[in-house]
């Protein structure tokens, strides 16, 4: 069995390796738009946390999720390729729907590339269900299926 992953709240020395891995893992084949000064940002908004796992001298991975009224929405998650497949995401997740939970929040939404298979398993196994889809979302080219989970189904699961 594995480990919890250790997860702490990033800080501006994460930034710019968050910033990297973003533009490697996830906007891959796109403009880079979640650059350094975007995530310095997001750690700064009062309405957002931004979670690393660290190991070493490295980030094995981050998530970032902005809070609403009633919904989260989980706007980058990511895991270094080399240190997937050990619940490291599935860790992050659950630290920030967690932190939706206790703030009253009703479910998480979130968007993923239609072309990311891994990601919409790793969702479903989550328990994400699709809830829509958006055509040409990613640089007009590459639709964005909309998925979410609601919380209040989440909290009776172990």
């Amino acid at each position: 069995m594995l480990a919890t992953p250790s997860i702490r709240v990033a800080t501006r020395s994460d930034a710019l390796h968050i910033a990297e891995m973003s533009r490697d893992y996830i906007e891959f084949g796109l403009p880079w738009s979640w650059t350094t000064a975007r995530v310095l940002h997001a750690m700064r908004d009062p309405a957002a946390n931004v979670v690393v796992v660290p190991q070493l001298e490295c980030i094995a991975g981050f998530g970032i999720m902005q809070y609403g009224d009633d919904d989260a929405h989980l706007a980058l998650l990511a895991v270094h390729p080399t240190r997937r497949h050990r619940r490291l995401g599935a860790g992050l997740v659950g630290w920030l729907e967690q932190s939706a939970r206790v703030a009253g929040l009703r479910r998480v939404r979130v968007e993923a590339r239609a072309d990311n298979h891994s990601a919409l398993a790793f969702y479903a196994r989550l328990g994400y269900r699709q809830s829509g889809r958006i055509a040409g979302y990613y640089e007009s080219s590459i639709d964005a299926l909309q998925l979410e989970k609601a919380l209040h189904e989440a909290a009776g699961q172990p």
